[in-house]
């Protein structure tokens, strides 16, 4: 869905060869090549109420920053459908908004994320080839394609390319995507992403606090990773998460968390957890209007 949205904003604003005895094989290019185009075409999803659609996108450019796109309704899969969408451009990071006139036609609606890859056909068979499984064959749109891929665990994705390359200003701050898995598929993820992303491990603690996932007393693994398309936390427990755990699908990095927190109280938004300490950064959950759970952090001062 980030394709066809940032195609809407666009529209309204303007197998490796076999080596001989004896020879080395050479990887892939595919294999070798990173399609990422960057974090500021990397978008959230978001699917609210039409009848919460402009109060979500006032409180989220109320609390970020930023500027929108304009809002229309359109057919943005391939089958019928129809849609109010709009993007909220933000410097900590864009949302795609889609509040859906009729009933949202499957695999739509469960993909958390969307991202620009410079070459569709080349990185969704890259993305097969470390594991991922289309969950809707490639489809087009009137400046370019789409298709949403699932990775282990359940995580599901949108891939997107543009005719023409989009132009958008680099972000203050790069958004982290927020992965929450079970040990039974986390490695095998981390794998998979680490291969199609040129993904790097910023760190690994295996023995966070559980109170960062309202498990006191516990501990939990606590993956981040950073590539070309952004950043991303894997957080990898029992899966026995208490609300809202679990439901934040992107933290956004703020520079003075306790005035963001002032400006998305002011706009409306709900604070589901407060602000506190988790190691190197201050950490809140709040929920906006419509529904969209979102982490909010900001890094402690040396």
């Amino acid at each position: 869905m980030t394709r066809i949205a940032l195609m809407v904003a666009t529209a309204l604003v303007a197998i490796s060869p076999v080596a001989a005895p004896g020879q080395t094989t050479a990887p892939s290019p595919q294999s070798t090549t990173d399609f990422a185009v960057g974090p500021q075409y990397d978008t959230t999803h978001v699917y609210v109420a039409p009848e919460d659609f402009d109060r979500f996108v006032t409180s989220f450019t109320a609390t970020f920053g930023g500027t929108t796109s304009k809002q229309g309704v359109f057919q943005v899969t391939p089958t019928d459908s129809k849609t109010k969408s709009q993007l909220a451009l933000t410097p900590a990071g864009t949302v795609s908004v889609f509040g859906f006139l009729t009933p949202i036609p499957a695999p739509f609606g469960a993909e958390r994320t969307g991202y620009l890859v410079t070459d569709l056909d080349a990185a969704v068979a890259s993305a097969m080839r470390h594991g991922a499984t289309r969950l809707i064959t490639s489809f087009p749109d009137p400046i370019g394609r789409d298709v949403v891929v699932q990775w282990a665990g359940g995580v599901n994705m949108q891939l997107y390319w543009h005719t023409t390359r989009p132009s958008y200003p680099a972000l203050a701050t790069v958004p982290e995507n927020r992965i929450y898995l079970t040990a039974d598929a986390a490695d095998q993820f981390v794998k998979q992403w680490r291969g199609f992303a040129h993904a790097t491990v910023t760190s690994d603690d295996k023995t966070a606090p559980g109170a960062e996932i309202g498990q006191p007393g516990k501990s939990y693994r606590r993956i981040r990773m950073t590539s070309g398309y952004g950043k991303m936390s894997v957080i990898i427990s029992d899966g026995q998460l208490p609300w809202p755990y679990g439901r934040d699908m992107t933290g956004y990095e703020v520079g003075d968390l306790p005035a963001t927190l002032a400006r998305a109280t002011a706009a409306g938004v709900e604070t589901l957890v407060p602000a506190h300490g988790e190691g190197d950064r201050q950490a809140a959950i709040v929920r906006f209007p419509g529904g969209y759970i979102a982490e909010i952090h900001a890094p402690v001062k040396p």
